[in-house]
C-alpha cells in the first residue's frame, strides 16, 4: 500500500531528483491544500485527473476491456504479444499481469485525493456553504464509483480511512465486498444530497449521474456475491427517479446516430469521463488498440464470434462493428474473413476521424449512458414484482426501438428477464458491462461453453473464485494481509 500513498515521491525521487532541492513555496499539497475555494477545486481536478493518464492511472486504457474479457463479448489475438489480455480471457490471470494496475491504481489514487477532501473540506472558510457541498458532492461521487470498481473487480479490498500515510497502513486488511458496499451506498447517498441538478461542466456528474450509479449499485447486489434480493426495489426506484426526471438532469436516448453516442456530448451522457486535450491524457483503448494487423492496428481486443453470429441485425449491429478493413497505402477492402485474426472488430471503438496511424484519441469514455439508465430500471422492476409492468416494457423497448427492432410485449417473467439481459449484452457490446452482467447472475461459465473455433477457450474448470482478479503483485509484496 505504500505505493498507493506514495506515488509521487517515487516518482519524483526516481526521475526528477533536483526537484526535492528547489524551493518548495507555492507548492501546496495534501489537507493544508484545503484552506479555500481554489485549493478545493484543485484537489478536485486532481481527483478526476487520476482517472485519465492513459497506459499509467485510470479509465482512459484498455484495462478495462482486457480485464472483461471473461465475458463472451470480448477475445484477443490468438498470439503475437497479447499473453495478457489471453489470460483475462482464458481465466489464468497472474498477480504480475500489468494490465490490472491502471485501474487499481487509478482508482485508490482517486480515493486517496477525494478522502482529503471528504475528511478536511471544513476548513474552507471563503466559500458559499452550497458551492462546497457540490465539491465534496462530487468527490463522495467519485469515491463511490472507485470503491465500486474495485470491489466488482477484485472482491475484498482495503478501506483507505485516512489520506495520510501511516506504517500500519502496511499491514491494512481486506474489507468483504458487503462492507465496501455499505461504503459506496453512503457517499453516493451524500453525493444525491449535495450534487446539484445541472452539472458544473460535461465532464462532472449531476443529481441524475449520481441516482444511476447508485441504481446500478443496488442492482449488482441483488446478485452474486451479494444476493440481497432486496436491493431490486431500490434499483427499480432509483432508475424510475431519473427517467422521471430525464428532462431536469438533461438525459435521454440519442437519436441522430448511433456511433455519435462515443464521440461525448450527447443527451447519452450520464457519466463521461472526457479526456483534457493533451496527448498524457488521451483514450488509449480508442483507435490501434482495437483496429487488425492489416490496418496497422495492435489487435488488443475484438468480438468472439458467437456473439458477433449472435447479434441482431438491424442498424445497431451495422453500427457495432467493423466488417471491412483497408491496408495503408492501399484502397481495395479486405473482408473481416480474410484478416489474420479471421474476426470483425468494435467500430464504436475506432478513431472518429477514421485514421489508422493514431495509437490514441480524445474521444471520451461514457461510464454510464442513459441507456444504462433505461435497462437497470425493467430489469430491477421485473424481479423485484411478481411481472414486468407497463414502464419496465417501455423502457426495454425505447432502447430496441433506437436498434432498430420490434417491440417485446406479453412475456412471461423469465423471458422478460432474458431478453433484457440479452439487451444490455448488444446495447454495450464491448463496453465491459457484459462481464459484470455474467459475474452477478453467476452465469460466466455457462457463458464460456460451446466456444467457436476461432475463439480462445478457458483454461481449467471457471469456478466463483476465478470471478475475481489476484492483487496486483507490487502491493501484495508490501502488504502481506492482501
Amino acid at each position: 500500500m505504500k505505493k498507493i500513498f506514495f506515488i509521487l515521491i517515487v516518482f519524483f525521487a526516481a526521475g526528477c531528483k533536483k526537484q526535492l532541492t528547489e524551493d518548495p513555496q507555492g507548492l501546496v499539497v495534501g489537507s493544508i491544500a484545503l484552506s479555500n475555494m481554489a485549493g478545493l477545486e484543485s484537489a478536485l481536478s486532481g481527483a478526476y485527473a487520476s482517472l485519465q493518464v492513459g497506459f499509467e492511472s485510470g479509465f482512459v486504457t484498455v484495462s478495462q476491456i482486457a480485464m472483461c474479457m471473461g465475458a463472451d463479448d470480448l477475445t484477443t489475438h490468438p498470439g503475437s504479444n497479447k499473453e495478457e489480455f489471453r489470460e483475462f480471457d482464458q481465466f489464468n490471470v497472474s498477480s504480475l499481469n500489468s494490465r490490472m494496475n491502471p485501474i487499481w491504481r487509478g482508482c485508490y489514487k482517486t480515493i486517496q485525493s477525494t478522502t482529503n477532501i471528504i475528511n478536511n473540506y471544513t476548513a474552507v472558510t471563503d466559500g458559499e456553504e452550497a458551492k462546497i457541498h457540490e465539491i465534496v458532492g462530487e468527490a463522495y461521487f467519485l469515491r463511490a464509483l472507485c470503491y465500486y470498481w474495485l470491489t466488482r473487480y477484485w472482491g475484498a479490498v482495503p478501506i483507505i480511512p485516512t489520506e495520510k500515510y501511516l506504517e500500519e497502513y502496511l499491514k491494512l486488511e481486506k474489507s468483504s465486498p458487503a462492507e465496501v458496499y455499505k461504503l459506496v451506498e453512503a457517499d453516493l447517498a451524500k453525493a444525491e444530497e449535495w450534487v446539484p441538478n445541472t452539472k458544473r461542466n460535461p465532464g462532472r456528474p449531476n443529481k441524475g449521474s449520481v441516482k444511476a450509479l447508485l441504481a446500478d449499485v443496488y442492482l449488482t447486489q441483488g446478485g452474486w456475491p451479494i444476493n440481497d434480493a432486496s436491493k431490486y426495489a431500490l434499483a427499480a426506484a432509483k432508475a424510475k427517479e431519473v427517467i422521471d426526471n430525464k428532462a431536469v438532469y438533461g438525459f435521454d436516448l440519442y437519436q441522430d446516430g448511433f456511433l455519435k453516442i462515443f464521440a461525448g456530448g450527447t443527451p447519452e451522457d450520464v457519466f463521461t469521463i472526457f479526456t483534457r486535450g493533451n496527448w498524457i491524457t488521451y483514450n488509449s483503448f480508442y483507435g490501434v488498440s482495437g483496429m487488425p494487423d492489416e490496418e496497422a492496428g495492435w489487435s488488443d481486443f475484438f468480438p468472439e464470434m458467437n456473439f458477433y453470429n449472435n447479434f441482431p441485425e438491424g442498424s445497431r449491429k451495422d453500427a457495432t462493428f467493423s466488417l471491412e478493413f483497408t491496408k495503408p497505402g492501399t484502397t481495395t477492402p479486405i473482408p473481416w474473413q480474410d484478416l489474420a485474426t479471421k474476426h470483425p472488430y468494435y467500430k464504436k471503438f475506432r478513431i472518429q476521424n477514421g485514421k489508422a496511424d493514431v495509437y490514441m484519441s480524445n474521444s471520451p469514455v461514457l461510464m454510464i449512458r442513459y441507456a444504462h439508465v433505461l435497462l437497470i430500471y425493467a430489469e430491477a422492476q421485473a424481479r423485484s414484482s411478481a411481472a414486468p409492468n407497463t414502464d419496465a416494457y417501455n423502457a426495454v423497448n425505447a432502447v430496441r426501438l433506437r436498434a432498430g427492432l420490434g417491440n417485446i410485449s406479453g412475456l412471461g417473467k423469465e423471458d422478460f428477464l432474458k431478453a433484457v439481459i440479452d439487451e444490455r449484452a448488444w446495447e454495450f457490446a464491448g463496453e465491459w458491462n457484459r462481464w459484470f452482467d455474467l459475474v452477478r447472475l453467476d452465469m460466466v461459465a455457462a457463458a464460456n461453453e460451446n466456444k467457436h473455433p476461432d475463439d480462445l477457450e478457458p483454461i481449467g474448470t471457471i469456478t466463483q473464485d476465478k470471478y475475481w482478479m489476484p492483487i496486483p503483485g507490487a502491493d501484495a509484496l508490501v502488504n502481506p494481509n492482501l
